[in-house]
């Protein structure tokens, strides 16, 4: 008898055409400069399920040089939906909302946008067509009844109008990012998703030119926190005028991380301090960036620490997450026993 096993047909592979880049809104030199998330969902609210994408957020905010400057997490109410979209819109140049567009009841994202802007609610032709490619071969597909075919369909059905453009940033995805205005871009809830479709997204934001991205570098102390904080407030009144962000992250049991954010390109002074004149805006952003490095040697001697990489503070802060777990779960039986014993 043989033992070789019968292969399952993989699904054909889908492919779509991407949206052309449009112009930028912001002008030929705009670039976004603030952002902020609107997080959508009872189950975020309510403990459920954890966040992920705004830590993700986050990080993209910080990697092209854009100021995160608020993460909101809001009800599936249409009401709230309304108030933090046309507030979050008037302060900041990029927003994404996460969540709420999938086929159930409480998906009400789209149709609140829709409201909140003034726009029809409508079936996206483009979208709808995308959707059923993607989806007519696979098996469930032939079961669903009327009610669940409309349930699926209802994921396409979309803010439209002339503050809207659904932009299709995926050659394998059916799903649009809807941007209104210019500045709200609609993401799923599903993290993996959000994250693709956030990087994908990249080629149609006027973001930053790299000269302008920040620069993160970290130090590691093993001196208590308390030791090191006037040294730090008198270091930040110093650095303060020269852009530079002085932050102090405790891990317990360990020590202290020590952060240096650099961004802005230095003032004619502080190009003076470091003995260097440069009309050149890359030379200058390399200097800048020397600087940071100058600054941050400091810092070793001053708290007795050293420059860290990022993988390496992300085991240091992987392993205080651990004990921390150990402690709590040994607290915990520490707790049944005790319990226990008093039941006897």
């Amino acid at each position: 008898m043989s033992s070789a096993t019968t292969a399952v047909p993989s699904q054909p592979t889908k492919s779509f055409s991407r949206s052309p880049i449009p112009k930028n809104m912001l002008g030929e030199e705009g670039y976004i400069r603030t952002a902020a998330a609107l997080i959508i969902g009872d189950e975020i609210l309510n403990g459920k399920t954890h966040d992920r994408n705004s830590h993700v957020f986050a990080q993209y905010c910080f990697e092209h040089g854009v100021d995160l400057k608020r993460i909101e997490v809001v009800a599936d109410d249409e009401d709230e939906i309304i108030e933090a979209s046309r507030r979050l819109i008037e302060k900041y140049d990029f927003i994404v909302t996460s969540g709420g567009i999938g086929p159930t009841h409480d998906d009400i994202t789209y149709q609140s946008l829709a409201k909140s802007f003034n726009q029809p609610l409508q079936y996206h032709d483009e979208t709808v067509r995308r959707l059923t490619e993607m989806t007519k071969d696979r098996p469930w597909v032939k079961q669903q009844n009327e009610e669940q075919r409309t349930a699926t369909k209802r994921m396409a059905l979309l803010p439209t109008g002339d503050l809207v453009e659904p932009l299709f940033v995926g050659e394998d995805t059916w799903v649009p990012v809807v941007r209104i205005k210019g500045k709200i871009c609609v993401l799923p809830g599903i993290p993996g998703l959000f994250k693709k479709l956030l990087h994908l997204l990249t080629p149609y934001l006027p973001l930053p030119p790299k000269s302008q991205r920040p620069l993160r570098i970290q130090v590691f102390t093993e001196r208590p926190e308390s030791l090191i904080a006037p040294y730090l407030t008198s270091l930040q009144l110093r650095l303060k005028p020269h852009g530079i962000q002085i932050g102090s992250y405790p891990i317990l049991g360990q020590g202290v991380f020590v952060s240096l954010i650099g961004r802005d390109l230095p003032t004619v002074s502080s190009i003076d301090n470091c003995n260097t004149i440069t009309t050149s805006m890359e030379k200058a952003a390399q200097k800048t960036r020397l600087w940071l490095a100058e600054v941050a040697q400091e810092v070793e001697m001053e708290v007795g620490g050293k420059v860290v990489s990022e993988e390496e503070v992300a085991l240091k802060r992987g392993r205080s997450l651990s004990n921390l777990n150990q402690n709590s779960t040994s607290a915990s039986a520490e707790e049944g026993v005790g319990a226990a014993k008093a039941k006897i």
